[in-house]
């Protein structure tokens, strides 16, 4: 790792790929996996389980089509960052031009739905929907604002 000119850490020289992984711990992983793969479109990059407990995931990386993705391990006090804080429940947006297809989709997946499909004053069309234990993901067409 090193600092470019803006201090910015960087990854190793060659790396590509996503710089922000939102991170989850889940009750119930393998469930939480295959909810991500079905209501969403997540692809499962690497999952890694316990030899002892192959139901306990030690860690998974799910990527999403359009560019980055999640990593997401079972709950379990192993005394590290996300131990201290408890479930990690908290909550993604993630940009699409399918917003109204992926809506049906976590609907059909048994996602409960938060906010329905809405056109935002800015111009973005997205929705709110909860997974099974409660993680908030948020889909729509804003992509940030343009960079300067």
């Amino acid at each position: 790792m090193s600092n470019d000119t803006t201090g910015a850490v960087t990854g190793a020289a060659g790396s590509s790929g996503a710089n922000v992984w939102p991170t989850f711990r889940y009750r119930d992983a393998k469930a939480a996996i295959a909810f991500l793969q079905n209501a969403f479109g997540f692809e499962i990059a690497a999952e890694y389980t316990s030899a002892g407990d192959p139901q306990h995931v030690d860690h998974a990386e799910l990527r999403w089509p359009g560019g980055g993705g999640v990593m997401l391990g079972s709950a379990r006090d192993d005394g590290g960052v996300m131990t201290k804080t408890g479930f990690a429940t908290g909550s993604v947006y993630i940009a699409t031009d399918q917003v109204e297809e992926l809506y049906r989709r976590a609907i059909k997946a048994g996602a409960t739905e938060v906010m329905g499909l809405n056109e935002q004053d800015y111009g973005s069309k997205d929705f709110s929907v909860q997974d099974p234990e409660g993680v908030l993901w948020n889909f729509g067409t804003y992509r940030g604002a343009d960079p300067e």
